[in-house]
């Protein structure tokens, strides 16, 4: 994978994200969470004593990594990640990254890592197969596509209708698709963001699907002559992204502690001004 520049070094018109009502840190009530040595690193039982071992997919996409390298602590949720780590008492040294689909980290089974990061958004039927930690940020669907497509001056769901969109595999974007705009054509359904773009490129759709930060970065460093159409509305519970863990894990009370901790001490905030950074004109979708 060719390596990518951090998204917040774009130059520009730029916005932060987090000045945008729907993409602040969530304010929720904190999850009931274990405190004091029960949640310290001797105390856990991680997979490998004495390391926190952590999950993402491949490629681990801008501008939640940076150059696809989880490990260097550059972006939105490598930094997450390593945040969470030291308030579990684990050093960057003692953190351990591992690979994991998307689709792998969400279905039932036990698990080869203590929690994955990875844009998961927060729902009852995933509930079922993993856990979740309390979210940590909250998420936007938004339609994009390239100058002069079909769609490119769509101001409404409505003028979506006739339009071949497509998006991520096991996603809350395709299920955007399916739920909110229902296409009169049938959503295609791609194994990554990557294979999603190189369609729009090659105008096999008319445009993806994809969160707001995402959208971003791709129509500002990826796509030649991308165009972000507007943003979805927000349908019933806010969409959140949360850390995945195994189902019943006994981390789960601490990671959530971790999780609200951050949120609590403007942690996120911070993060998210830092890396979320993006070309303004992200317009609402009626």
């Amino acid at each position: 994978m060719v390596s990518r520049h951090p998204f917040a070094a774009l130059g520009g018109a730029v916005v932060l994200l987090a000045t945008l009502g729907a993409c602040a840190p969530v304010e929720e009530a904190p999850a009931p969470a274990a405190t004091g040595p029960a949640c310290s690193s001797g105390q856990l039982g991680t997979r490998t004593e004495g390391k926190l071992t952590i999950g993402t997919d491949n490629p681990a996409y801008e501008p939640w990594f940076s150059e696809n390298k989880p490990a260097n602590g550059k972006g939105f949720e490598s930094s997450v990640a390593y945040e969470v780590a030291k308030r579990l008492g684990y050093s960057a040294e003692n953190v351990v990254w591992t690979q994991v689909t998307f689709t792998n980290a969400i279905a039932p089974g036990p698990k080869t890592f203590d929690f994955d990061i990875n844009q998961f958004s927060i729902t009852p039927e995933r509930r079922k197969a993993v856990d979740f930690s309390s979210s940590y940020y909250l998420v936007r669907q938004t339609v994009i596509t390239t100058k002069g497509s079909k769609i490119a001056g769509a101001t409404s769901i409505a003028e979506l209708k006739g339009a071949t969109l497509g998006a991520q595999v096991g996603t809350t974007s395709y299920q955007a698709i399916t739920d909110l705009i229902e296409p009169d054509a049938k959503a295609q359904v791609f194994n990554n963001n990557d294979d999603a773009k190189k369609a729009l490129e090659n105008k096999q759709v008319d445009g993806i699907v994809v969160d707001l930060p995402t959208a971003f970065y791709m129509t500002a460093a990826e796509l030649d002559d991308g165009v972000i159409v507007g943003q979805l509305p927000q349908v019933g519970v806010p969409e959140q992204f949360g850390l995945v863990l195994d189902l019943g894990s006994k981390l789960t009370p601490c990671v959530t502690q971790a999780v609200d901790q951050l949120r609590q001490d403007g942690t996120l905030a911070t993060l998210e001004k830092t890396w979320l950074a993006g070309a303004s004109g992200a317009p609402e979708l009626s």
